[in-house]
């Protein structure tokens, strides 16, 4: 996901409410170092959940072919900096949906990661941590959703 410049921010800000700008700024004080993505989020974002979660996807695809496949400590290192990423895009949502459906895709991107993850005891855990995530976010989502989602992560388990 990349960030709006400043000059975007501001002009697009001028159209929101006052109500709306309070309840920006105010989420914006829980995050210190990502303010600027979680702005974009709120200004851009926050209408078309659909779209942010493409651009999520499409940015843990670009980072999983970037891994350097040639020590499982760089891939460690490599994937758990994806994880961390995703994680703050996650908080940004707020959606259990958004949640879900990012928990088990970054699943799918690992599970298909060349070398496997199952060589490995740190990416293994990692990997049943995450699904773990993902099903307690399904849990709470819609019972349609819910048995999309378990479809899904039936699918990561065979």
């Amino acid at each position: 996901m990349k960030s709006a410049t400043i000059t975007e921010l501001k002009k697009e800000l001028k159209y929101r409410s006052q109500e709306q700008l309070i309840e920006y700024c105010l989420a914006m004080a829980r995050f210190k170092l990502e303010s600027k993505e979680l702005l974009t989020y709120l200004v851009f974002e926050s209408e078309n959940e659909a779209t942010y979660i493409e651009s999520v996807k499409t940015y843990i695809d670009a980072t999983f072919v970037e891994i350097s496949a040639t020590n499982y400590y760089y891939i460690k290192k490599s994937v758990r900096k994806i994880l961390r990423q995703v994680k703050r895009f996650i908080r940004y949502s707020k959606k259990k949906e958004t949640e879900a459906e990012l928990l088990i895709y970054f699943c799918k991107e690992l599970k298909n990661m060349n070398p496997s993850y199952k060589r490995n005891r740190v990416l293994t855990n990692m990997y049943e941590k995450q699904l773990e995530l993902a099903q307690k976010a399904i849990a709470k989502t819609h019972e349609d959703l819910q048995y999309d989602y378990n479809l899904m992560i039936e699918e990561l388990h065979s």
